[in-house]
């Protein structure tokens, strides 16, 4: 009993003087609950920290909400100064992202649709930074970056081919099949072995056959493929560039691409990637590019620049409508009823160059937002739709935009740049590959950089190179020939061309055609072996002044490759792949000496051996019925049987 009075009065004792010490800390600070959840979520993240630099490997975890950046700054001036130090130590991270749509109405009744979707993240893996924490950017690809000193990379997808003179100059231009060029930091050592490595390792990410990319179809470029971004070395010891024009792009492509998104496929314009309609159209590309860019004019400060593009045009005869209509939930079968929670910026950009006055087609719901940018040397005007705002959705809380055609009238501008390529010749032995290339400017002559990577297989006579223009010989500037070696290497080559204007240039060169073994042959050799496509870069005269600025804020799709002339923009277009026709033994002939030479054998042996193994014995003939009664009456008389 005594001991329990004691243990009653010691805690009365405590209570009393936790009393008293609340009520000088009250007198002294007043914390709001505002502040006071502040200020657990900052503990929380400091216990968080404490923890990852013990060792405990990071946890990746991506939020719905938006960081609010004022909130903090409010907390940290509520706090006194000793108290606010406390609570500093959680690294501010300035990540940004945005994302855009882009639909043009093409004078087929075709519509192209363009999403774009960048994430900006400020660190530096160029310095041997060690980054822990992902907020917006993807994990696998910072690893990536990371792991294999990646300064510059491309990738992309596609499905069809981009017909230029009916639908014009794509936003980014994109070959049949795969395409991957990479650019290295000049700390490594070993640029095959990593580029290997690389590929094996991006073909996990994308679902996709890059393992097959090896020696014998990767080049490396001297004039073409420059970096795109920051560009400190652009030694070409390490650049890499392959291509795969059989690659054939499906679902389990666009999956983890759309995974690499901060939202997903769950909010923003994401929603609308439904892989049903996307691969149910006329072309379907998507790419991945990463690279550092500058945060100011000034170049003080370096953020690395994550840029996912998705290009799709819908047809209107294989659509199934019959007539020229067009809104999002018949292109995607979805609306929009929100924007990313975690975009700065989300907009919809509808072309209405040459329908200001809604002649051409009427654009339901009409927006009172306009806005100009100059895209590949024109400048257009586009109705813009902001994602962010709620007004923009309405009362229903769903955006379907309807694009409603009342006259096919107008006539479309032909791009200045455009080329073809095709194989000319008869028989299994030689051959000829020609390139097109058309300059439809009608006073103006630009230079081209002509790149053409052809496989092993296809023995080049770089002896019969030919290029002409206006029925001359147009002497090239600039080559660059690297010959194949034989199951080792592809060729390589590169010319700096002059075209006149409004002209045609036309490339010629004889192959050979060698014969491979038979363990080389595809699985359907008789389809054909494909090449692929040529890639023609160029500075195209502008018919308007471009913007210099690369650190202005511009449309994302007008702002992708950098321009340092105002009276010219570059243009990278691409040709048709060739599907060449090899010497192809007769695959069937090994069945069909097979199957004749078990018929001889089963035939000749069999009756070989039944002869040797065979026991032969003498057998009497059964006896006739007349016979066999006369027996039976001579044995019951007794008398011998016949």
């Amino acid at each position: 009993m005594a001991a329990y009075r004691y243990s009653h009065l010691a805690w009365l004792a405590f209570v009393f003087s936790l009393s008293v010490i609340l009520a000088t800390d009250a007198q002294e600070t007043t914390y709001s609950s505002d502040n006071l959840v502040s200020a657990v979520e900052n503990l929380q993240a400091d216990a968080e920290t404490e923890k990852r630099t013990v060792g405990e490997p990071a946890v990746e975890e991506r939020r719905w909400e938006a960081t609010r950046v004022e909130d903090a700054t409010a907390d940290k001036q509520a706090f006194p100064a000793s108290d606010a130090t406390m609570f500093t130590s959680t690294p501010q991270f300035q990540d940004d992202f945005q994302e855009e749509l882009v639909i043009r109405p093409l004078h087929s009744g075709d519509i192209y649709a363009s999403f774009q979707f960048r994430t900006l993240w400020q660190t530096d893996f160029m310095r041997g930074n060690k980054v822990s924490h992902y907020r917006l950017f993807p994990k696998s690809l910072g690893q990536v970056i990371s792991k294999f000193s990646v300064r510059e990379l491309h990738i992309s997808f596609t499905q069809g081919y981009w017909r230029t003179m009916q639908w014009g100059q794509p936003y980014l231009p994109s070959p049949p099949g795969a395409e991957l060029w990479v650019w290295f930091q000049d700390t490594v050592t070993d640029v095959d072995a990593t580029w290997k490595e690389l590929t094996n390792v991006l073909s996990g990410i994308f679902c996709a056959s890059l393992n097959f990319i090896d020696s014998t179809n990767t080049v490396q470029p001297s004039a073409s493929f420059k970096p795109l971004g920051i560009a400190n070395v652009t030694d070409h010891r390490f650049l890499r560039y392959a291509t795969l024009p059989r690659e054939i792009v499906c679902t389990e492509n666009l999956t983890p691409w759309k995974k690499l998104l901060p939202c997903g496929s769950k909010a923003g314009l994401a929603v609308l990637l439904k892989s049903e309609k996307l691969f149910h159209s006329s072309f379907h590309s998507q790419a991945v590019h990463i690279r550092p860019v500058c945060q100011d004019s000034l170049c003080k400060d370096t953020s690395w620049e994550l840029r996912q593009t998705l290009n799709v045009v819908f047809d209107l005869h294989t659509s199934g409508q019959g007539k020229r209509e067009w809104s999002l939930f018949k292109m995607f079968s979805r609306t929009l009823t929100e924007a990313c929670p975690l975009a700065s910026s989300s907009k919809i950009y509808i072309d209405i160059t040459e329908n200001t006055q809604e002649e051409q087609f009427e654009l339901i719901p009409a927006t009172p937002l306009v806005s100009q940018a100059v895209v590949l040397g024109d400048r257009r005007t586009f109705s813009v739709y902001d994602l962010t705002q709620q007004v923009t959705f309405g009362t229903v809380r769903s955006l379907n935009l309807l694009i409603r055609w009342k006259s096919s009238d107008g006539v479309m501008l032909r791009p200045l740049l455009h080329a073809e390529r095709y194989v000319a010749g008869y028989g299994l032995q030689t051959g000829e590959i020609h390139t097109l290339m058309y300059n439809h400017h009608p006073f103006r002559s630009f230079p081209v950089l002509l790149l053409d990577s052809v496989p092993w297989y296809l023995r080049l006579y770089i002896h019969t190179l030919t290029v002409t223009s206006k029925g001359k010989d147009n002497k090239p500037s600039y080559i660059h020939y690297q010959p194949s070696k034989d199951r080792m290497r592809p060729h390589l080559l590169e010319m700096l061309v002059q075209l006149p204007p409004h002209s045609v240039t036309e490339v010629t060169v004889q192959f050979e055609r060698a014969l491979l073994k038979w363990t080389e042959y595809t699985p359907d050799p008789n389809h054909g072996f494909y090449v692929g496509s040529s890639v023609i870069s160029a500075l195209v005269p502008s018919t308007v002044a471009m913007d210099t600025n690369n650190t202005q804020d511009r449309p994302l799709f007008s702002s992708f490759f950098p321009c340092k002339e105002e009276s010219s923009y570059f243009v990278r277009v691409y040709t048709e792949p060739l599907l060449v026709n090899l010497p192809t033994p007769d695959f069937s002939m090994p069945y069909n000496v097979i199957c004749l030479t078990c018929t001889v054998v089963a035939v000749g042996y069999g009756s070989l051996y039944n002869l040797l193994t065979r026991s032969f014995q003498i057998e009497e003939p059964n006896p006739g019925l007349a016979k066999r009664i006369a027996n039976i009456i001579r044995k019951m008389r007794g008398v011998p049987p016949l």
